[in-house]
């Protein structure tokens, strides 16, 4: 079963996050939070030898994180979600002398009546080829909230962790404000160029303002069926009038391109 690497929760809500893990005596597993344009800080430790579970700092003695660890999975809970739980939680391997990313999950809490004024927009999908360029844009309605914006994008696909991959400070000149109306809509774009299967995932953009981060949907970017093309070489022989052209033969190859289509 596939994991769901990017979760939205409302306030209040719960959230359970799975690390597995293959036991070594030298191993230390870690769960660390990363907010939005901050440096990671460490949530806790675990000794799987020794089944030794450590917090710290602000994490140290709060009821709303728990760790669960069954069998070889190493489960972070935490309850009561504010919005100050909005992050990337990452689940880190280390055997003294490298650190392994198990885990990465990408936690949105949103309330109930602001999401009801403000929201993100994302095309659900685009299809592209190789060498190709695209433009994915992030249309964010905001309601009484007229503070700047900080937007984010990340990227999720089947061959890495989600991450983020571009941040923008936001120009007010890419917003409009509906007449008569309090509603701001504004566009942001991410361009890429040459695109090569290694683009191919889910881009999410993420938009930070008046204290609030919101998630679009995501859009999905992936490649349409290329051609293949399966070559016949006719051979024609033609003989010409002239008698001393009479042993001379013209070849000539005629090629059918043949497209796979699902």
């Amino acid at each position: 079963q596939q994991k769901d690497d990017f979760l939205s929760v409302y306030v209040g809500g719960n959230v359970t996050l799975e690390c597995s893990y293959e036991v070594q005596t030298s191993d230390q597993i870690y769960w660390y939070k990363q907010s939005l344009g901050k440096m990671p800080e460490i949530i806790s430790s675990f000794v799987p030898s020794s089944t030794t579970v450590t917090f710290f700092g602000k994490f140290k003695n709060n009821p709303r994180f728990k760790l669960d660890l069954k069998k070889q999975s190493f489960y972070l809970n935490i309850s009561d979600l504010h919005f100050s739980d909005t992050a990337t939680y990452h689940c880190i391997k280390s055997d003294f002398y490298s650190l392994t990313f198990m885990e990465s999950f990408i936690v949105n809490v949103k309330n109930h009546s602001f999401y009801l004024k403000d929201s993100v927009d994302q095309p659900s999908s685009e299809n592209i080829h190789p060498g190709d360029s695209v433009t994915l844009n992030c249309t964010v309605h905001t309601g009484s909230c007229d503070g700047e914006h900080r937007v984010y994008w990340f990227k999720d696909s089947e061959d890495s962790h989600p991450g983020l991959i571009y941040t923008d400070g936001g120009r007010k000149d890419q917003c409009e404000r509906k007449k008569n109306t309090q509603t701001h809509s504004c566009v942001y774009n991410l361009h890429m160029k040459n695109l090569t299967e290694s683009h191919a995932g889910i881009y999410y953009c993420a938009v930070a303002s008046c204290g609030h981060i919101m998630f679009g949907n995501g859009t999905k970017l992936q490649f349409s069926d290329t051609e293949n093309l399966n070559y016949a070489a006719i051979n024609v022989k033609r003989s010409n009038r002239s008698r001393r052209q009479k042993n001379d033969l013209n070849t000539v190859c005629v090629y059918a391109g043949v497209r796979l289509q699902n």
